[in-house]
């Protein structure tokens, strides 16, 4: 057996305070475009028991075109797309390659061993790993029985 439920075209509307909020969280948490038209790029962030690890894609990077550096709770991923010589002859119809410098600045969800800290670069893919301070890493009791 179905239930009937009343329509109700009142309940369907949205109200004029729920569009604007809508468009001010659009507006706002989305990531702003950085030097020319350049966004940050996007990265996953994780932790396990020991450490906090940071991971994004930079494909045609190199490793010494990139800067690393951790202040605080916050880390900081810098960097530059450089761009090839162009010939100026050419009228390009679509041109979506990043080319330009960028910056990231996330926070960390717990205290790190700044000091500690590991960049691998592989395939176009910056692995940050940052070791969990002592006191802030889970420790483990063991229940005793009598």
């Amino acid at each position: 057996m179905s239930n009937l439920i009343r329509w109700e075209p009142a309940r369907e509307m949205v109200t004029l305070r729920e569009a604007t909020d809508r468009l001010f969280d659009d507006a706002f948490t989305r990531p702003f475009g950085l030097t020319s038209g350049l966004q940050a790029p996007a990265v996953d962030l994780y932790q396990t028991d020991g450490e906090v690890v940071v991971k994004t894609s930079l494909p045609g990077m190199k490793a010494d075109e990139m800067q690393i550096s951790v202040t605080g709770d916050l880390l900081t991923i810098k960097g530059e797309f450089k761009g090839k010589e162009e010939k100026k002859e050419k009228a390009y119809h679509l041109r979506e390659q990043r080319y330009g410098s960028f910056e990231r600045t996330l926070s960390l969800p717990t205290e790190v061993l700044a000091d500690k800290a590991k960049a691998d670069f592989e395939d176009g893919v910056l692995t940050i790993t940052l070791p969990k301070a002592e006191e802030v890493k889970p420790k483990t009791i063991t229940v005793k029985a009598k």
